[in-house]
């Protein structure tokens, strides 16, 4: 049955189905689902007010204003439904699939990860719990990408491992740190003893309940003067942390990682908390599946992504798909850089062998061929094109026609980082700039690794500002950046990033005027002067008339003429550049003589506003 007509326009009329599209679809893939006709969905969503081609991506509030328009309910698949679909289509799943055999199930270690605000001392209790310094290689000691490890502690004569995740302490690495709670089985949430609960801490805490985990609380800096563990205690029951000594279900450790004091407890509470809570065990026999904690490009052996194995037994030769990469496993290395024959679950791993360096937080499975793990890894590429064109694309009504057609000025960026999940977070920070609705900000290449000539090239064509995040241009690519004048910035730390693009931004308005007034005088005389016409006599009344300063004639109140300028302006025979409050002038407008005794002339400068 065909919908009514929208300008002449039939549709198929759905009464009320469901039609399920991928993030990003178009309006072609729209009309193959609905059986009508692409151009026909272009004039209705015109008619709707919004401009789009058929096969420009859209997002989805416009897909389901058309859905609704014409009778058709849109559902748009989150990208986890997609991917499962997608798996599915090669006989594949992604999840929990129980074996009934008993022998392919095995005890896991528990996978702990460490939140809390930033400079709690986070990075340095894991560098003292496995005897490593990376606080160090940070810039400006701050954690800017996620970080694996595996210690192993003993606990009643029994040796187990323990899997740690370092998560960023930085606000705009929060989508970093809900991909941590994620994966985890175990938060520790660290807050300083002479700090106490911070924005971060809260904010940490909200991920790691939204995720239903178990929390053990690390009371850090016991050491330092002013430290209160009891006032931690006493904050933190405002969260619904209530420690056992009050009567809760909650840990508290006092630690502190510079004397190393409570370490071993802190890791007996993480067992004791794991044993008690948690059924840890996982599938070794099923095929490996898993999620990328952080992916980076290595001038030696290329793509390198950081794996944690949640289920299967990961060996070298297998072939592997995470995210919109894919490739043969060539290597395993623990974060010690020893190769490894296989990785158990709940054991982090760097994979050598991918094609391209995949994002933080991507899944990743192990399939039978490098076909299948190609053809997956092309359609996922597809569907996060699609999605990051839909979500770039501005909603244009027919409203803003006029302005959309007028000069939008935008600033393109290039994003290159030292791994893929810093790439991503500084992404999404600088997304969240907002400046002014006529100014856009809009990334049209990021990749980790070293910049390139043929990001230098892209710069060019399209008049991009490139930013290093932890890299540098080399050989080529610096002499030809030199050569042409690109902007290549290189940053260590995110906040500076930020800070110069939103400058960068602002830079980019249009000045913004204010109108000064700068005096006012009362018509005393008209004068008639050949060859200047009318030459008002006047008494300066307050601030200063200035020769060539702006000027209106007011009249009754009312404002007669506006725009004027004060072309002439005289002190008896002389002529003078400015004349001051309580002093008699003669007042030459131009050309304009409509000047009458007792008429007000306002004289006025504009200046730019300094912006916010």
């Amino acid at each position: 049955m065909a919908a009514p007509s929208m300008g002449g326009v039939s549709l198929p009329r759905g009464n009320g189905q469901t039609v399920r599209l991928p993030r990003g679809a178009s309006l072609t893939d729209l009309a193959e689902r609905i059986n009508a006709q692409p151009a026909a969905l272009v004039t209705a969503l015109f008619h709707l007010g919004e401009m789009v081609t058929a096969t420009q991506s859209v997002n989805d509030e416009t897909l389901q204003l058309l859905g609704a328009e014409i009778g058709w309910v849109i559902q748009v698949v989150s990208p986890e439904d997609e991917d499962r679909e997608l798996l599915e289509t090669f006989d594949l799943t992604f999840g929990d699939e129980e074996s009934s055999d008993e022998d392919d199930w095995d005890i896991r270690p528990p996978v702990v990860t460490v939140m809390g605000h930033v400079d709690h001392g986070k990075t340095k209790l894991l560098d003292a719990l496995r005897h490593a310094n990376v606080a160090a290689k940070e810039a400006g000691g701050i954690t800017q990408h996620i970080g694996a490890y595996q210690i192993v502690t003993e606990l009643e004569g029994n040796e187990r491992p323990v899997t740690f995740i370092d998560t960023p302490g930085h606000e705009s690495f929060t989508a970093m740190r809900a991909r941590g709670a994620k994966v985890t089985d175990i938060v520790v949430l660290v807050v300083a003893a002479d700090d106490g609960v911070m924005p971060q801490t809260v904010e940490a805490l909200n991920h790691a309940q939204a995720a239903e985990v178990p929390i053990v609380v690390a009371v850090n800096k016991i050491d330092k003067e002013g430290a209160n563990p009891a006032k931690i205690r006493q904050q933190l029951t405002e969260y619904g942390l209530v420690a056992e000594e009050y009567g809760g279900d909650t840990m508290f450790v006092d630690v502190s990682a510079t004397t190393r004091q409570g370490l071993d407890d802190l890791l007996a509470a993480i067992l004791l908390t794991a044993d008690a809570s948690l059924d840890l065990r996982a599938n070794v026999g099923q095929d490996p599946q898993g999620v990328v904690i952080e992916g980076k490009l290595d001038k030696g052996r290329g793509p390198v992504a950081t794996v944690l194995v949640q289920r299967g037994t990961l060996r070298q030769g297998d072939s592997i798909v995470a995210g919109d990469a894919y490739g043969r496993v060539r290597s395993l290395l623990d974060e010690h850089g020893n190769k490894l024959k296989e990785a158990l679950p709940a054991r982090p791993v760097q994979v050598v062998g991918l094609t391209s360096v995949p994002r933080a937080g991507d899944t990743f499975l192990v399939v039978e061929e490098d076909r299948i793990a190609r053809q997956i890894a092309d359609r996922r590429q597809a569907r996060i094109r699609n999605a990051q064109n839909a979500s770039m694309r501005k909603r244009i009504s027919l409203e803003d026609l006029d302005a959309a057609l007028k000069e939008t000025r935008q600033l393109n960026l290039i994003i290159k980082g030292d791994n893929s999940g810093t790439v991503e977070a500084l992404e999404e920070a600088l997304m969240k700039i907002e400046v002014s609705d006529d100014i856009s900000l809009r990334v049209i290449h990021r990749g980790v690794g070293g910049i390139t000539k043929s990001d230098i090239d892209l710069a060019l064509a399209d008049d991009v500002i490139v930013l290093g995040f932890n890299v540098r241009a080399e050989g080529q690519a610096t002499e030809l950046a030199a050569r042409e004048g690109v902007d290549v910035r290189y940053y260590t730390v995110i906040y500076q990033a930020i800070e110069e693009i939103e400058a960068a931004l602002k830079g980019m308005l249009k000045p913004e005027y204010e109108e000064v007034q700068l005096g006012t005088a009362e018509v005393r005389e008209v004068f008639r002067v050949p060859r200047i016409g009318n030459v008002a006599g006047s008494l300066v009344r307050s601030g200063t008339i200035v020769r060539n300063s702006k000027a209106r004639l007011v009249r009754d109140g009312a404002v007669v003429a506006d725009n004027l300028t004060v072309e002439s302006l005289r002190r008896f025979k002389d002529d003078a550049t400015e004349v001051r409050e309580g002093y008699e002038c003669g007042i030459g407008l131009g050309s304009f003589n409509d000047i009458k005794i007792d008429d007000v002339i306002q004289t006025f400068e504009l200046r730019e506003k300094p912006r916010a």
